[in-house]
């Protein structure tokens, strides 16, 4: 039966009365699943009790064999009642066997019975959890985005919410289970012989401040030893991300000794921990193999006496490992149920996120005739508040205008076009489009009719088709054909051997660049927008394929706003209006002769450098 996932890499939550009342917020997703969570919890009790009769009936079984039983059983204290009866009671060899095998066969469906049951429930509601989260994900805002990892986001929609599911199928069925077992067994042992029941619980004081003194020293030396793996791990994916730079300067050794120290230092770590785990584990195991001796050794002693019969003593010696590793496990359990309830605090913090309101009522919805208006627009990004990226800008695009928008890096060209999409709320300000508040527009209506094509173009792992098709989900054959045909992309699509349905690889990586920008332009195109966002599509394409690309986005631009967001100033001479920005501030604007014809200005400069 597989067991939980061990993520060393989720932290682990104290146990205090508001981290348990987070517990609370899993069992609202197991609600629609009470009944097979409830009855999987009858199973967990029902194998428990079928468990703790084998001891019991192992003993009956050596005592059915036992020289001088009869001899024993009548110089026992008689005493009345229904455990007593059965402590005293006699059966055949046969017999016993018998009823062996039914426990067995009763404890085999019910342990299925209860494992599949809290699977069920459990698997159930945990995907209910992570449809939940990565609703909850598309709905963030950029500003989410621009100060979180994909990486740590990625984790807590697998390795969290696996961690949680593993909880509710195993670890709290366990737990249960093992409380039904330590109660059984302590009550079984005591009452079989408190004298050896006494005996063998002394040692669990010892046991319990042995596993607080190792345990807290294995606790900090496991996080550091995580640590250090997790950095290893960066180290080779920064050099086979970088593998063609590595190579490229012959860097293969070095990468080599950076790997190799951390390698050396986190077997050193490793060794470490192994020898606290060593002496840990060895002190447990003999002193708990040490009780059970001293206990066999008195239990001996008083079968010799004839005050206990040799079955009883094995049934109680069988009880004390139950009752042992019962109390041994508790402690993963507790490690486990302190993860979870990390997991639970992370997944729940991510899904009580405020996010924005992408659904669309309808009810307002007209098509945009494009006009854009910036008044005055102030903009520091959330995680950089101290850095003004736009400072006062305004700028005005008629419909069906294409505008471009030029400057040096870290001018706010690119921001332009994310406030337009509304990826962040502006500082103070206002932009309108079609004389209408950016805020009024239902952000689906907004985005719905606008088009993007990045100089990074994006691609899904899935066919030509299927990325295509994003753009509009209802589109038909004929419209992605069409699409494909003034997008120049056609040809090369025909050409391969799957035609619209080849596989572009994660992010495209099968296409060439110029491929991937055609694609994104078909993507844009089969979108009609009224609004259209090209941040320098073309400028990381060799010669041909910009001039494809370029014939492409001239189709695309065709009586629709445009905003033209270009680094190459050759791409962008016949635009209505070019606006020059410098350090979030737009220092010219106009057509490109008159930009031009400044001998002073810094569009002149610009284009100066460019032709050098």
């Amino acid at each position: 039966m597989a067991g939980p996932i061990r993520d060393r890499n989720i932290p682990k939550a104290k146990l205090n009365k508001q981290s348990l009342a987070d517990v609370y917020f899993i069992f609202k997703y197991l609600k629609p699943y009470r009944k097979l969570f409830i009855w999987g919890l009858v199973f967990i009790s029902l194998s428990a009790l079928s468990t703790m009769a084998f001891p019991f009936l192992m003993g009956k079984m050596i005592d059915a064999v036992a020289p001088n039983q009869n001899i024993i059983s009548n110089n026992l204290p008689q005493t009345k009642g229904f455990f007593s009866t059965l402590k005293s009671i006699k059966w055949s060899l046969d017999l016993v066997l018998i009823l062996i095998f039914f426990q067995l066969s009763i404890q085999t469906i019910f342990s299925f019975m209860r494992v599949y049951l809290l699977t069920k429930s459990g698997t159930n509601a945990t995907a209910d959890l992570r449809k939940d989260l990565f609703s909850k994900l598309l709905t963030l805002d950029m500003g989410f985005y621009s100060s979180q990892r994909v990486g740590d986001l990625s984790s807590r929609i697998s390795a969290d919410t696996s961690q949680i599911q593993d909880t509710i199928s195993f670890v709290f069925a366990e737990f249960v289970r093992g409380l039904i077992t330590l109660f059984i067994g302590i009550f079984f042992i005591f009452f079989i012989s408190w004298k050896l029941a006494l005996i063998m619980l002394s040692i669990v004081p010892f046991i319990a401040l042995s596993a607080v003194f190792f345990g807290s020293k294995i606790r900090k030396l496991s996080k550091k030893e995580s640590d250090m793996l997790a950095e290893s791990g960066i180290i080779v994916q920064e050099t086979l991300q970088g593998i063609s730079v590595v190579k490229a300067f012959t860097g293969e050794q070095t990468e080599n000794n950076r790997y190799g120290k951390t390698m050396r230092q986190l077997v050193d770590f490793a060794v470490k921990t192994g020898t606290y785990r060593g002496v840990f584990v060895s002190f447990i195991i003999f002193a708990v193999f040490g009780a059970i001796s001293y206990v066999v050794w008195y239990g001996a002693g008083m079968v010799q006496a004839g005050t206990m019969n040799v079955g009883t003593l094995l049934s109680f010696v069988i009880y004390s490992v139950f009752v042992g590793g019962t109390l041994g496990g508790f402690a993963d359990m507790f490690g486990q149920l302190q993860k979870t309830i990390g997991a639970t605090q992370r997944v729940k913090e991510l899904i009580q996120t405020a996010g924005e309101n992408i659904s669309s009522s309808n009810k307002n919805f007209v098509k945009l005739k494009g006009s854009i208006v910036f008044k005055n627009v102030k903009f520091a990004y959330p995680s950089r508040k101290e850095i003004t990226v736009l400072n006062g800008v305004s700028f005005y695009v008629e419909p069906g205008q294409q505008i471009a928008i030029v400057g040096g890096s870290g001018g706010g060209k690119t921001t332009i076009a994310a406030l337009i999409m509304k990826f962040f709320n502006i500082d103070s300000g206002e932009i309108l489009i079609d004389g209408k508040s950016i805020n009024d527009y239902e952000l689906f209506d907004l985005r719905q009719q606008i088009a993007y094509v990045p100089q990074d173009v994006t691609l899904f792992g899935g066919t030509i088709y299927e990325n295509i098709l994003y753009g509009h989900p209802n589109a038909n054959k004929e419209e992605i054909i069409e699409a494909a045909k003034q997008a120049n992309a056609f040809d090369f699509i025909e050409s391969f051997p799957e035609k619209f349905e080849t596989i572009v690889g994660e992010r495209g990586i099968q296409l060439s660049g110029g491929q991937k920008q055609r694609i994104a332009i078909a993507r844009a195109l089969i979108k009609n927008p009224s609004i259209l966002l090209l941040d320098e599509a073309t400028s990381a394409l060799d010669s041909e394929s910009e001039h494809l690309v370029q014939q492409a986005l001239e189709t695309l631009m065709k009586n629709r706003t445009s905003i033209v967001i270009a680094h190459r100033l050759s791409t962008i001479r016949n635009s209505d209006n070019i606006l020059v920005l410098n350090k979030g501030s737009i220092v010219e604007q106009g057509k490109h002769n008159e930009l031009i014809a400044n001998v002073k200005g810094y569009y002149k400069n610009l284009n100066a450098l460019q032709l050098n």
